[in-house]
């Protein structure tokens, strides 16, 4: 993501001020940032954390140090900073931090080294402290245009006990060029700058405390009011944030933090390129999305009705400290800890195939886009789950409905994918019934259990898997004209597993397109029976279970598409509405 994160601070002396920012460089390190500095500047510390290769280099000339007062540096001059305008000391070699799956540097320091992009950090820092600014003084705001860039400012106060009024005025600014983007990123930026905030201002404010409670500044701060000569000689006037703080190594966290802020607000929105209409895969996709915002953001009203509630606490609860939320504590020391995904058990459906036997397989697979009740019964949760990831691969995403995994048995009409416990019972009605089908996974007690394809997987090949139903699938069954292209792209060798896929999501569409039709032409236009068995025959679909595999498959349209059918049903300029 293209963009800079900058923290800023309202001096008393000097006015805004940036202290602190870090920036995305795609290209080479500027001279002065990077490895092509002279030999005696070589890399000072290097570690590793969270995928980022984070170095510290000494920088020569730096316009944030205020090293060289006649170059032509856009930084302000040594003469005009004090201690509260400065971040990193004088000599200090700043932060870079090393992307090494996209090869992008972030780079820390007090101002930017481009003339330009300083111009437009100076022009956001004041505009964010003295006129962008919401009610109360503290919280976020969107300011910016075209040409000097957009801007998602946040303010806050930090306690301060020689401030006027105790504290000192900051903000966090992220500006780039992307209108639509920063606005897209609003809620993400607003959350994890806040856990920022929140943290600073929780250190400040225990220096704060402790230090009216060691000795109270008041009286000190009454005697050098109204002497601007020797408040502004006064050493402790204007405080840096890492003594407001207590935290030496405050600048190093923040780097840490402003790097992982900007790559992942660049990782969780792509751009993708659409060519033609969006599939309903797509489209169902985007509504289950739009579905979970909602519901977060009922969430995240409800649980602010309860802290409203909670505030007020009852006689004797005053000593009763909450404890802190692991996800917002301790940001700036640790910007989460990811974790590797483990690998898949079933790598692909022409594994799954190979494990489970062509006969079971088949079996499984008719149930499956037929819309039945699948079951499998395993004490592997992980294995369960990479089932289930294998086989809604076979269905579109809108006829989904999984329980990866319960304590009890859940109705069809829940999931048509039921994870279980082997202790779980199941139903009898529905061990008897046609309109399930279980997978029970056992431990092989000799090598010759073993299914076939698992000698070289050690996961499965302690296992046996039996595959059982009220109705089993006979194997000279036609079945699903697309059942048997998916068998007879699994069995050609031929045939990679990304071709097969490819193979697989084409079928897909080519069956969802006939799923389209007959909606339109059995829901919308009700048409009678006759014409629906002659529309089957041309879509080469009248066999049984290909007719009930469309019906199925017709619970899987999006609702953005079966509305736009009634819609354009009832508009005035619909055909059958002119005759």
């Amino acid at each position: 993501m293209n963009a800079i994160v900058a923290l800023c601070h309202f001096c008393e002396l000097h006015g805004p001020r940036t202290l602190f920012c870090t920036e995305v460089l795609h290209a080479p390190l500027p001279q002065g940032a990077g490895s092509g500095d002279s030999p005696g500047q070589v890399e000072q510390a290097e570690e590793e954390e969270g995928g980022i290769q984070m170095s510290s280099r000494v920088r020569a000339h730096s316009p944030a140090e205020g090293a060289s007062t006649e170059s032509s540096s856009p930084g302000p001059k040594k003469s005009d900073m004090c201690e509260g305008c400065r971040s990193l000391a004088v000599g200090h070699p700043g932060y870079i931090s090393h992307d090494k799956e996209t090869s992008i540097k972030y780079v820390s320091h007090q101002h930017p080294n481009h003339p330009q992009l300083f111009s437009i950090v100076r022009q956001a820092c004041v505009r964010s402290l003295s006129c962008e600014v919401c009610p109360g003084r503290e919280g976020p705001i969107f300011f910016g245009d075209e040409q000097h860039g957009f801007v998602f400012s946040h303010t806050f106060f930090i306690k301060d006990s020689l401030a006027r009024g105790f504290q000192r005025w900051y903000s966090i600014i992220a500006i780039m060029m992307d209108r639509i983007y920063l606005i897209n990123s609003w809620p993400f930026l607003l959350g994890k700058i806040r856990g920022i905030i929140n943290e600073l201002q929780g250190k400040a404010l225990k220096v704060f405390e402790a230090e009216q409670f060691g000795c109270p500044q008041r009286a000190q701060r009454m005697n050098t009011a109204f002497t601007p000569f020797l408040h502004q000689r006064n050493g402790n006037a204007a405080r840096s944030l890492t003594s407001l703080t207590s935290d030496d190594n405050l600048w190093a966290c923040l780097h840490t933090s402003f790097a992982w802020l900007l790559k992942a607000c660049g990782s969780r929105l792509t751009e993708k390129l659409l060519e033609g209409a969006p599939t309903e895969d797509t489209l169902v996709q985007m509504e289950k999305l739009a579905d979970l915002e909602e519901e977060s953001e009922s969430w995240d009203n409800s649980e602010a009705e309860e802290e409203e509630k909670a505030a007020v606490t009852p006689e004797g609860a005053e000593g009763r400290e909450l404890p802190p939320c692991p996800a917002e504590s301790s940001f700036l020391s640790a910007c989460g800890s990811w974790q590797p995904p483990k690998l898949s058990v079933f790598k692909s459906l022409r594994h799954m195939r190979q494990v489970l036997g062509a006969s079971s397989f088949r079996m499984l697979a008719w149930h499956v886009l037929m819309g039945n009740q699948v079951i499998w019964k395993s004490r592997d949760v992980h294995l369960v789950h990479s089932a289930f990831e294998v086989l809604r691969t076979m269905l579109p995403v809108g006829c989904v409905r999984i329980i990866p995994y319960s304590s009890q048995y859940e109705e069809a009409y829940r999931c048509n994918f039921l994870g279980l416990s082997p202790p779980v019972p199941i139903p009898a009605h529905v061990l008897a019934s046609e309109f399930a089908v279980v997978v029970e996974v056992h431990t092989a007690t000799r090598s010759n259990l073993h299914p076939a394809g698992c000698e070289d997987d050690p996961s499965l090949s302690k296992y046996e898997f039996v595959v059982t139903s009220g109705s089993p699938v006979a194997a000279d069954r036609v079945g699903p004209t697309i059942l048997n292209k998916i068998e007879a792209a699994l069995t050609n060798q031929n045939l990679s597993v990304d071709v097969v896929d490819q193979c697989l999501i084409c079928l897909k569409e080519e069956w969802m397109n006939k799923v389209k039709v007959l909606f339109k032409f059995t829901k919308v236009d009700s048409r009678p029976k006759e014409d629906t068995q002659k529309l089957l025959s041309v879509l080469g679909a009248s066999e049984e279970d290909n007719v009930k595999l469309l019906k199925f498959w017709m619970t899987g349209l999006s609702k953005t598409y079966k509305s736009h059918l009634m819609s354009t049903v009832r508009s005035p300029t619909a055909p059958e509405a002119r005759n």
